[in-house]
């Protein structure tokens, strides 16, 4: 069993509790206030000088009292970024031989918060009570429902049976250290301590985020073999640093490990969770039957007749399948009018005799308004239009081959993306997704090719996508290099959200349809795109992971294809998905296995993108193609330069050796660099050399190898124009010996020649050598190699790079 009451109380027992900082004027007051709406015998006030003044406590000199320290600590691990108000409770722990009602307040999350829950715990330990929090924060007094939970900074695990030392192990190897670990009292048939893992977030989790923790915690727990009650939010812990009194054991809850700067990102752990194995021993299958309870699917085809002649009675089968029908209506899975039809059919068909229509509609009332007031409001279904049963078409063969009607137009040219087809982007992180995917839909809608994919038309696109903020959005868009006629056809066709902090589930695709049709009145769009799936991947109502096929398969079927058949049947879907590490030769063999998750994803696109750098220390991409619905595509060579993406031809790239042609041509550049610095270096020194001489003074030094090497280089850069040469009477003027050499004496950019004469400073006296700059006279003609006049010495001219 665990130490975390099940179920705790949500309504007459929380009420609005005085702050303990107040005086007893406001205490009064909010007394009053507390009794008009809640029976006495359920509400208690808690004021720490008027408590803990009315009489002695009896100190037991055998236990352990409150740790202030501890308590400190705990609280700025769990609340330390959060705002607004903390519950807490006080229950008194089972095997005391005494009864208590519990006592719960609302503590303000601000610098104060250390030493009022110290004081609480304080009077709550003279009381035999153990003391709990909500780990997340509420707006108001009197708030602890799961859906009134505001922000939560934390992801916690219980531990409370088994092998704790070996799951915790389990845990550190595969998700890092935590933050902080915390042994809660108990301890284990087999002697080992329960324990409580915490992981501290880097930011308080908001909004849809918390759903997010809370299946995050789901998942640790099932993995870990932990408490599966921290699925809810409104899950109460013990407060480390108080006292556990159970089974006439008092002692403290305790510390054990403090890691307070290890902090995690939530999108980044909850892919370290979902790559997390089951630990050993942990199985991941569910367990539908209550021992307790009659299981639903024998409810479901069990007759049952009246006077409690079967297993169960009428009211329990009847309970028990509206229960059901309630929970598959709440979770989005049927519409009302289906689970209505579910239960009216259960009640024909298994009660003898059967309820009254009015009698079967008020048990369901009821039992929906009890699920719903602990469960939250039900999430919104979007209706599906896939055809009934009924209304499925088949083809015979010859009606297929006589069928000579026109194929219907590619939304993106050739068989990119189909009507109604669903197309999957993967990269690894930070390959250029993201911006490659914004250049690409911003020239589809304004109905121009990009790297050999065309639109018919301008095409109208939604941009769903959960990545980039509002601000930073803006400015990638500003930063696209594109014609200025693209951005101007595509201003109103594209449309893009800032990042989202919400999940694809049913309350989220109500959000996006919404946001869909306000976006489009007017027509629908060609295009649906959701970046990426990771940041609004729902699972379904058993939590899976991208890893689960059955929760990819749940996420393509009743997420993305219902929110796109609610918009547009014939409406194209773009997905963009992360990639997993695989060796080269792997990625060689078959590139769409980098795909993350699911092997389910790979089966159900209608076309497969793969972006990533065959070589690491090289810019280019390539984007590997997959198609279903059209003959296969040879990838594609891409890169970014100039801040535009363009296409390469793979005729131009090396097929053969190519790591060790790059290291080759990175010697020549090397090398190249080295001659044009020498050059330039020994002018400064007063020297300067014919080509011949060079190649003499140089040989076997600076790495550049012997005089024929040397030479072949000099001849290169001259041909590129790095190189020039000063000959006639411009060497004469420089007081050089005439050489009577073929080409003169070597130049580079801004050559400068010491001379014999000296400068003397008026002010200092400082006496310096004297420079004269080195213009070239002739220059090598790049396509038959003579020696060409300079036409203006003053500006240098490169023959494979611009004019400077």
């Amino acid at each position: 069993m665990s130490d975390t009451p099940e179920d705790p109380p949500e309504t007459g027992d929380m009420r609005k509790e005085a702050d303990m900082a107040q005086d007893d004027d406001r205490q009064n007051e909010s007394d009053k206030d507390c009794d008009e709406g809640a029976p006495k015998e359920n509400l208690v006030h808690f004021n720490p000088w008027r408590d803990f003044n009315d009489a002695a406590p009896e100190i037991d000199v055998f236990g352990d009292e409150p740790d202030p320290e501890q308590i400190a600590q705990f609280m700025e691990v769990v609340f330390g970024y959060s705002e607004g108000l903390i519950p807490v409770r006080s229950f008194i722990d089972k095997g005391q031989g005494i009864d208590g009602r519990p006592h719960n307040i609302w503590i303000d999350a601000d610098d104060a918060v250390a030493d009022k829950m110290a004081t609480f715990a304080t009077w709550a330990a003279r009381e035999g009570a153990a003391v709990y929090v909500i780990p997340g924060t509420v707006a108001e007094p009197g708030q602890a429902r799961a859906a009134e939970i505001l922000q939560m900074q934390t992801v916690v695990v219980d531990l409370d049976t088994g092998d704790i030392a070996a799951k915790r192990a389990h845990l550190e190897r595969h998700l890092g250290a935590p933050t902080m670990v915390v042994e809660s009292g108990g301890v284990t048939p087999e002697g080992q301590r329960k324990a409580h893992v915490w992981w501290k977030l880097t930011e308080p989790a908001e909004g849809s985020d918390i759903a997010r923790v809370t299946r995050l915690r789901g998942g640790i727990a099932a993995k870990a073999g932990g408490d599966m009650h921290f699925r809810s939010a409104h899950q109460p812990i013990r407060v480390a640093g108080s006292v556990y009194y159970k089974n006439n054991l008092k002692t403290q809850v305790r510390i054990v490990e403090m890691n307070a700067d290890h902090e995690r990102d939530l999108a980044e752990f909850i892919e370290a969770v979902t790559e997390m194995p089951p630990a050993p021993g942990v199985s991941l299958q569910p367990e539908f039957a209550h021992p307790d309870k009659p299981a639903v699917d024998e409810v479901l085809v069990t007759p049952v007749r009246e006077g409690a002649a079967d297993d169960w009675s009428r009211f329990e089968g009847a309970s028990a399948a509206i229960g059901h029908f309630i929970r598959m209506v709440h979770e989005g899975r049927l519409s009302k009018d289906a689970g209505w039809e579910g239960i009216c059919g259960y009640n024909a068909a298994m009660l003898r005799p059967e309820w009254s229509v009015e009698r079967l509609k008020r048990e369901s009332e009821r039992l929906w308004a009890l699920h719903v007031e602990k469960n939250g409001p039900p999430l919104v279904r979007l209706d599906s239009g896939a055809p009934s049963p009924d209304e499925l078409p088949a083809f015979s063969l010859g009606a297929l081959l006589d069928d000579t009607s026109p194929m219907p137009a590619d939304i993106i040219a050739p068989r990119v993306l189909t009507p109604g087809g669903l197309l999957v982007l993967g990269g690894a992180p930070k390959v250029g997704k993201s911006d490659l995917l914004i250049s690409w839909l911003v020239h589809m809608a304004a109905g121009q090719p990009f790297l050999g994919f065309t639109p018919p038309r301008p095409l109208r696109i939604f941009y769903l996508q959960a990545e980039i903020q509002y601000h930073y959005l803006r400015e990638r868009l500003r930063q696209i290099a594109l014609p200025p006629e693209i951005l101007a056809a595509a201003r109103d066709t594209f449309v893009a959200t800032p990042k989202l902090k919400l999940l694809l589930d049913d309350e989220g695709s109500v959000q996006a349809a919404r946001a869909i049709q306000t976006a489009f009145p007017e027509a629908p769009p060609d295009i649906i795109c959701v970046d990426p799936i990771r940041n609004l991947f729902d699972g379904g109502p058993d939590g899976g992971g991208e890893n689960d096929n059955t929760a990819v398969m749940f996420f393509l079927k009743h997420r993305v294809e219902v929110l796109r058949d609610h918009i547009d049947p014939e409406c194209g879907v773009i997905l963009v998905h992360h990639t997993r590490k695989l060796s080269k030769h792997q990625v060689k063999e078959d590139p769409f296995l980098a795909l993350s998750g699911a092997s389910a994803l790979r089966g159900f696109y209608t076309t497969g993108l793969i972006l990533h750098r065959p070589d690491e220390d090289a810019s280019e991409r390539k984007l590997e193609i997959e198609l279903r619905n059209g003959p296969a595509l040879e990838p594609k060579l891409i890169d970014k330069r100039g801040g535009e993406w363009v296409e390469i031809n793979p005729m131009n790239e090396r097929l053969v050796r190519a790591e060790a042609g790059a290291k080759h041509d990175a010697e020549r550049d090397r090398k190249g660099g080295v001659i044009v610095h020498l050059v330039s270096e020994q002018a400064e020194q007063g020297k300067m050399f014919t080509l011949s001489q060079f190649a003499a003074k140089f040989e076997n030094k600076g790495s550049l190898g012997g005089q024929t090497s040397i030479r072949e280089r000099l001849h290169v850069l001259a041909t590129k124009g790095y190189v020039k040469f000063v000959r006639g009477e411009q060497v004469r003027e420089l007081g050089l010996k005439r050489d009577r050499s073929k080409f003169g004496y070597l130049c580079v950019r801004d050559m400068r020649l010491r001379t014999d004469r000296e400068l003397v400073d008026s002010e200092t006296g400082e006496v310096s050598p004297a420079f004269v700059r080195v213009l070239p006279s002739d220059y090598m003609c790049p396509q038959s190699g003579a020696l060409l006049p300079v036409e203006n010495p003053e500006v240098w001219v490169d023959q494979d790079g611009d004019d400077t």
